[in-house]
């Protein structure tokens, strides 16, 4: 009997086979800690439930995997249970089943994806994720860029920064990176010790990085004696590895730094290597050892003395033994001030911040609603900021205009028990002003017909308020909160339990981590509020930590958006139903920061927002994408309103003067002097021509260049080679030359900021309305510009993309200078230039000679 064709041809069965392991609170106690490790083509729920008859006992699935190997192969469940004894895990046998493995859903994972690929994995390598879009795109970047470097000198040491926010995964990409580099030894330097937790865990965790060695200050182990065919990843702190001793000298222990030859040297935390500012401004007010005593052991005993070489040698990296590095990673959420410095060109750069993380969120919900979003546990932030009643401000004002001063607001006396607030009753009345219940304000809003949104009153706010964080201004400060708040007159806000984490006894680090997670427990059944002046402000993740309470100055956006990113670490819950190891329950779509300094708090966005996008080409649009996913809130004393990018600008400028502006141009932070700019100008002759029409340079000289870059390349070199060994006389002879070539690099910078404050005059005089650098130099009156520069557009331009003039910087100050300048023309009613010919000053300026 002859078939047909559709016999012939019958569909292909669409059959998976799918390994999975499931627990029970039911089972004996002899069996508690086991898994049962099955296999199904069902739907692992319905096998589940097929195999336990009538017994229908409570369970959740710990592990749902498919068993299909490359080739087309298919792992069996027993498969997986004899390599678990082979491991060492008990088999154990319940009832009639011999399933069931005393092992956790790690180890199961670990053994599937050792049967996949044929290989044994050490500890537990289970994760076989892929990287991220953004995560390969700065892989590839980076590597383009070393390659790029390397064609044109093998023995270069190229230098790239990742400027990536918080949840971009950069440790998993930089050893991603490590590995497309086939990196045998990379070195991990950072100033905060306590994010080693993420590097060793990453390392050990991920199949990409089985058979990689993870060594460091708490394993003990000495790097020399390493397997060297095997790839060696070091984890240590600048303070430990880098600094110098009492005497100045580089420790004798850590020798062995400058003996191996490192592929890769990563900078974590490298917002730090401008730390300085940020470690003055937390030291900033204190009369007592308490904060030096607190940031010695966050950042190690060694800081002041490390804090120093930075001071006299101008960036972390100078204060390096010879290390022979074959490229060099840096890693930041918050690099402003690389970035700011010009220290890292476009081409050095890859950039992945909030507003992307956010702009990646919306859009693939918008583009694949149908499958599961890897940006959807990240939640949105909103910064609230509240205007105090002039009883308050009247308190602690500075500035102009009247601002709200945090710090001296919480001024206090005393220590542990004994701490009080200077301003006690003031306090109890801002207590009261953010729960609702201050009588004045009440008053208020029964006037105005509204009710304002204190962070503790309101009923859309409170559930973000069970477990907040307050930043305040000293160690006394969190003594003297944690005391009042214990006081019988604030009995509602007993439900809170308060955890000082500056309180003398409480760990340092991450071990300062357990009170706060004892505290908060499920996070559902408790409240909490964690008061610190800077620890777990940086490096740490607490899901449950839903909004930031800004109550003391910060003048560096670094440090207050590494503060206010502490509470945007997502809080989920994998698998609520027990059903679904891929379902994921959000339990924080936003989180808030919540600011009582309105002027500062909007200057911090404002700088953030410009510090993100640093070559967007108008900062108000930066800032306004910025707020498009941080939206920001603002309470005047009656209503509370949602503040644009315009309207930013316009409140954080209100109190520019001229003079402010002079000095924006006046910066060094305007123009770069560093010896790859200098290395650049030299090798363009038509950049050296452009260098020499610039006032005074040509009295300087054109060997000025050569010279200071032979001469401080002379001396660190000289430094790296005698190590320890130098003779008092060398040292100073050696101190001559670097006064020498310091003078002299001090000079180029001079003459470079002479030429910068030309810019704005030309600006005044001109009828566009430059917002940027790129107007000055694309929307110019060529004659104009020469006139009162003394440089062509052109000699501008070429200057400009060579890093001499720092764009990024710049630009702010162009934006600030059209702001302002914008107002003072409309109020003296002079719109343009054109009016100024009226009063011969046009024609005047363009009459002028050269000024070479």
């Amino acid at each position: 009997m002859s078939k047909s064709i559709d016999d012939l041809l019958p569909p292909k069965p669409d059959v998976r086979l799918r390994l999975y392991a499931w627990s029970s609170p039911e089972v004996a106690e002899r069996w508690r800690g086991c898994l049962k490790v099955g296999q199904t083509t069902q739907p692992v729920n319905d096998r589940i439930r097929q195999s336990q008859g009538q017994a229908r006992v409570q369970y959740s699935i710990e592990v749902d995997k498919s068993a299909e190997r490359a080739d087309g192969s298919a792992i069996t469940d027993t498969e997986v249970r004899s390599r678990l004894v082979a491991k060492g895990f008990e088999n154990v046998v319940f009832e009639s089943s011999r399933e069931w493995v005393r092992c956790t859903a790690a180890d199961v994972l670990t053994v599937v994806q050792e049967l996949r690929e044929n290989r044994e994995y050490s500890g537990t390598h289970h994760h076989d994720f892929r990287m991220r879009s953004e995560q390969t795109n700065a892989v590839e970047k980076t590597l383009a860029y070393f390659d790029s470097i390397w064609a044109q000198d093998a023995d270069a040491v190229p230098e790239f920064l990742w400027n990536a926010k918080m949840r971009f995964g950069k440790t998993f990409t930089a050893y991603q990176l490590a590995k497309s580099m086939e990196a045998k030894r990379v070195l991990v330097v950072t100033f905060k010790p306590a994010v080693e937790d993420a590097w060793k865990s990453d390392l050990e965790s991920h199949v990409d990085f089985d058979n990689w060695q993870y060594l460091s200050r708490q394993t003990g182990t000495d790097p020399a004696d390493a397997d060297p065919d095997r790839p060696l990843v070091y984890f240590g702190s600048f303070q430990d590895l880098l600094g110098r001793d009492g005497a100045g000298n580089f420790k004798a222990k850590h020798r062995w730094l400058t003996e191996l030859p490192w592929d890769l040297v990563v900078f974590d935390e490298y917002h730090f290597g401008a730390w300085r500012d940020a470690a003055r401004e937390l030291f900033e007010g204190e009369d007592d050892s308490a904060r030096k005593r607190e940031l010695e052991l966050e950042f190690g005993s060694d800081l002041e003395i490390f804090a120093h070489e930075i001071e006299e040698l101008g960036s972390a990296e100078d204060t390096f033994v010879p290390i022979r590095a074959g490229a060099y990673l840096y890693l930041s959420g918050t690099p402003f001030k690389a970035l700011a410095t010009g220290r890292f060109i476009e081409e050095q750069i890859f950039n992945w911040t909030y507003t992307d993380e956010q702009r990646a969120k919306a859009e693939f919900a918008d583009q694949r609603p149908a499958e599961r979003n890897p940006y959807a546990a990240l939640p949105e932030m909103r910064l609230l900021t509240y205007q105090m009643p002039d009883e308050l401000v009247a308190v602690a004002n500075q500035g102009e205009f009247d601002e709200f001063d945090l710090n001296a607001f919480f001024e206090a006396t005393g220590a542990s028990s004994e701490a009080a607030f200077i301003h006690k009753d003031d306090v109890q009345k801002w207590l009261n002003i953010i729960r609702g219940s201050h009588l004045p304000t009440q008053v208020d809003a029964m006037k105005a017909g509204t009710r304002p949104p204190f962070p503790y009153s309101d009923t859309r706010l409170l559930p973000y308020l069970r477990h907040s964080l307050w930043m305040l201004p000293r160690v006394t400060s969190c003594a003297a909160m944690a005391n009042l708040l214990a006081e019988p007159q604030n009995a509602s806000w007993h439900d809170y339990a308060v955890v000082n984490v500056s309180a003398p006894g409480i760990g340092d680090g991450l071990d300062a981590l357990p009170p706060v997670r004892q505290a908060i427990g499920n996070g559902y059944d408790t409240k909490t509020i964690t008061l610190t002046v800077g620890k777990l402000t940086t490096g740490v993740t607490v899901p449950p930590w839903s909004s930031i309470l800004m109550l003391r100055n910060l003048k560096s956006p670094e440090t207050y958006f590494q503060a206010a990113f502490r509470v945007q670490s997502p809080w989920t819950i994998q698998n609520p139903n027990g059903d679904d190891p891929k379902s994921e329950q959000i339990l924080k779509p936003v989180c808030f920061v919540f600011d009582f300094a309105p002027t500062r708090a909007l200057k911090q966005i404002a700088e953030y927002g410009a510090g993100l996008s640093p070559e967007t080409p108008n900062p108000e649009r930066a800032i306004e994408e910025l707020v498009n996913f941080l939206p920001v809130l603002a309470y005047d004393g009656s209503n509370m309103t949602q503040v644009d990018a315009a309207g930013i600008l316009d409140i954080v400028m209100a109190g520019t003067s001229a003079t402010l502006l002079a000095r924006k141009w006046e910066s060094a932070i305007l123009v770069n002097v560093d010896n790859d700019t200098l290395r650049r100008i030299m090798g363009s002759q038509a950049a050296m021509d452009a260098v020499m029409n610039i006032e005074g340079f040509r009295a300087l000289g054109s060997s000025i260049f050569e010279t200071v870059v032979n001469k401080s390349e002379a001396v660190k070199n000289t430094k790296k080679a005698a190590g320890d060994g130098m003779t008092t006389s060398e040292k100073k002879e050696l101190s001559a030359e670097e006064k020498e070539y310091k003078s002299k690099r001090k000079q180029i910078q001079e003459k470079l900021i002479k030429f910068a404050t030309r810019i704005p005059a030309f600006m005044y005089l001109t009828d566009f309305r430059e917002n940027t650098l790129h107007d000055v130099i694309t929307k110019l009156e060529p004659e104009l510009f020469k006139a009162v520069t003394g440089l062509t557009v052109e000699d501008f331009d070429l200057l400009v993309s060579l890093g001499v003039f720092n764009s990024a910087h710049m630009n702010q100050a162009v934006f600030a200078f059209r702001r302002y300048e914008d107002a003072s023309l409309s109020y003296t009613g002079i719109d343009s230039h054109v009016e100024l010919r009226r009063y011969g000053l046009y024609d005047t300026v363009v009459a002028l000679d050269g000024r070479n």
